[in-house]
């Protein structure tokens, strides 16, 4: 067709939260996905996305086979090395595919066809898209099959309180000491209310807080886990199976996927947080969606799911696109 695949590319680098956003947003286009992990490499790593003059030779070699006609229909990256390939792509395939890229880009929006930027960014364009907060799989049918692969979690007794740890960024400490004073607010809750505590580190959490929040809280029902070792990843079943979730300030993704759940989020902040997160936190806040640990609130609260909304324009923005193509 035209010269072009009709498919759509998810382009990534490694990191988990960018390919979580861009997979999310791919796989409710109604096209086949092919996920591409690519990595610029100096000085376009460097410069990534301005620098776009000899963009193809940023690549090593092993990933330019990768990157190659018959280009996708749509492309969706997420990140700032991203930004570069989808940049890119416009002019490679003649304007015929559709690119987007998540998060804000840092240049003017107008190198992409769309760009889907958090509210707390402050980006603004005709063709800047602003949820609330970052795009994520999370729906009734994501939570069913989460509930499914931990069935054990049923047994637990209630409430179960998911408590999912991120890690220390600038303005935001996450260390032994924050998760000490953590584990001590959900014990003097858990002597109140009984229940359990599934805690879940991530791949940014320190050795130390962890170890700390198994010091405070490995006598109490639930689950605590850090990695592998521990077994498969239960996120999905834990969010599955919540009745409430603690999640530590730093992470907009881990928020907004926790939000999207439909029970009542709570966070634990010690200090002032940054300005962007500062601002998202009130955002949520502003909508109902976060509490303070231990201040109360509704059992439960609507879900925020930001992710089919977003698909459905860019499904809108891409029909022309192909309807031009046809033969």
């Amino acid at each position: 067709m035209s010269g072009l695949r009709h498919e759509c590319w998810a382009i990534t680098d490694a990191a988990a939260g960018n390919q979580r956003q861009a997979l999310a947003l791919a796989a409710r286009m109604g096209l086949p996905v092919r996920h591409l992990v690519l990595e610029p490499r100096a000085p376009w790593a460097w410069l990534s996305p301005r620098l776009a003059l000899g963009g193809t030779l940023a690549l090593p070699p092993a990933q330019r086979a990768a990157f190659a006609p018959p280009w996708p229909r749509l492309a969706i990256g997420c990140g700032r090395g991203a930004a570069l390939f989808t940049r890119l792509l416009r002019p490679l395939s003649g304007g015929r595919c559709h690119t987007v890229q998540i998060l804000d880009p840092r240049i003017d929006p107008a190198h992409w066809d769309t760009v889907v930027a958090p509210r707390h960014d402050g980006l603004a364009g005709p063709n800047v898209l602003t949820p609330l907060g970052s795009l994520n799989p999370v729906d009734e049918d994501w939570l069913a099959d989460g509930r499914d692969a931990c069935p054990q979690f049923a047994e637990l007794p209630r409430p179960r309180v998911g408590v999912l740890l991120g890690g220390p960024r600038r303005g935001v400490a996450i260390d032994a000491g924050y998760a000490r004073r953590l584990a001590a607010c959900l014990r003097g809750r858990w002597q109140d209310e009984g229940g359990s505590l599934l805690v879940l580190a991530s791949r940014r959490t320190p050795a130390e807080a962890m170890e700390a929040m198994r010091d405070g809280l490995d006598d109490l029902p639930g689950l605590r886990w850090s990695g592998p070792d521990d077994g498969r990843n239960p996120y999905p079943g834990v969010l599955g199976w919540a009745d409430r979730l603690v999640v530590t300030p730093d992470s907009v993704n881990m928020l907004s996927e926790a939000c999207a759940v439909g029970c009542p989020v709570e966070t634990f902040a010690t200090g002032p947080l940054p300005g962007k997160l500062a601002r998202f936190h009130a955002a949520l806040r502003e909508a109902g969606l976060l509490h303070d640990l231990g201040a109360g609130g509704p059992a439960r609260q609507p879900p925020l799911r930001e992710t089919p909304a977003i698909a459905a324009t860019v499904r809108d923005r891409l029909e022309p696109l192909q309807r031009g193509s046809s033969p």
